[in-house]
């Protein structure tokens, strides 16, 4: 793109197919987003991912998007998703306070084992996000306890292609899920 386009003009192109609209969108405000993120929340990574979460939904649902000010649209999907780190976030911490008071009471409620099935089911969420191929190097390392060295002949794969994915596996669902949750269960 060699001229300059006004925003309504780059959400026609936009909703049209054009790639390089979504590009010139990213260039225009990536910047601004993510200073406006990291103020509200200072973790690079969770900020990121925001980001990247936006400009992919924003390019998949680019048909069907009703925009009138990008933005704005921009700024409050921006604002909502750190909303939602900080929900996600509040609830990380009740499970582990939770799960903390458990250890400490030795007792095991009713109570508990409903947060218990509620932790189980978030960590399995986010196993199931992650890319095919990584879930399925993860699964098979850490739940059916098979060895980097097995996992690489069933899928014909080097062996450091499966020590990469559990790592990157790891790494994501660490940022994911919190460091605390995290250490418990893997």
């Amino acid at each position: 793109m060699s001229r300059i386009y006004t925003d309504i003009e780059l959400l026609d192109l936009l909703k049209s197919g054009d790639r390089s609209a979504l590009d010139e969108i990213y260039k225009r405000y990536h910047g601004l987003l993510y200073n406006h993120a990291y103020r509200r929340l200072p973790d690079r990574e969770e900020v990121r991912d925001i980001l990247q979460e936006i400009f992919i939904y924003l390019w998949n649902k680019k048909e069907t998007l009703e925009i009138t000010s990008l933005s704005a649209y921009l700024y409050t999907s921006v604002r909502s998703r750190v909303l939602n780190v900080f929900r996600n976030q509040k609830v990380r911490e009740m499970y582990m306070q939770s799960l903390q008071d458990f250890m400490n009471a030795g007792e095991y409620t009713l109570d508990e084992k409903i947060r218990e099935k509620e932790l189980v089911q978030l960590i399995e969420k986010e196993v199931t996000s992650l890319p095919p191929q990584m879930r399925q190097i993860f699964e098979m390392s850490r739940f059916q306890e098979k060895s980097h060295k097995e996992i690489a002949e069933e899928l014909s794969i080097s062996p450091q292609t499966v020590r990469t994915q559990v790592r990157n596996a790891l790494r994501v669902l660490r940022v994911k899920l919190g460091a605390g949750i995290f250490t418990l269960f893997f």
